[in-house]
């Protein structure tokens, strides 16, 4: 497996950021949309990127308000998945929420995106509601969201504590 180290989003990141993200979402968010996200108050993205070439492999942007956190996005390269570094995203992400103040982190994930909901269960999610035909498929086809939340006081600690000394799958 190949390393991986956590780093703040910067703004050079965007174009490969918009990539990943139209290879892994139906309704994909193109650069300016990420920027936008990125320009919100409380927004902050973190990217994990390969040790050997530097190059982004995935990434979580987020929004904290107050004593919570919103996990806007994750998305891991499709060459990438099943590697570890959504997780590592997702523990970054929770880290960096807490020592930010938060609380608690919440999301949405499609009910049918199985590989999202595992990590996110892992990590000790709960689903907490529901969005009835949120996401709709190419098809056309309605999918349902289930919103999910962790409770980051008691969930922790994390690896990584840092964003930018985190890494994993150093072998």
């Amino acid at each position: 497996m190949t390393g991986h180290t956590l780093a703040l989003v910067r703004d050079g990141d965007v174009g490969e950021m918009a990539r990943i993200h139209a290879l892994s979402f139906d309704d994909a968010w193109n650069g300016i949309m990420l920027r936008r996200i990125l320009a919100m108050p409380g927004a902050s993205g973190i990217s994990a990127k390969s040790d050997l070439r530097w190059t982004l492999s995935g990434f979580a942007l987020f929004r904290i308000a107050a004593d919570e956190c919103e996990l806007l996005t994750l998305a891991v390269a499709p060459e990438r998945r099943g590697s570890g570094v959504g997780s590592l995203l997702l523990e970054g992400t929770m880290a960096r929420a807490h020592r930010s103040g938060a609380s608690s982190l919440f999301l949405e994930v499609a009910e049918d995106n199985g590989a999202a909901r595992r990590l996110y269960d892992r990590r000790g999610f709960r689903p907490v509601g529901r969005r009835p035909g949120y996401y709709s498929r190419p098809s056309g086809s309605p999918v349902d969201a289930v919103t999910m939340s962790v409770d980051l006081d008691t969930a922790g600690p994390w690896e990584p504590a840092s964003p930018e000394t985190a890494a994993v799958g150093r072998d």
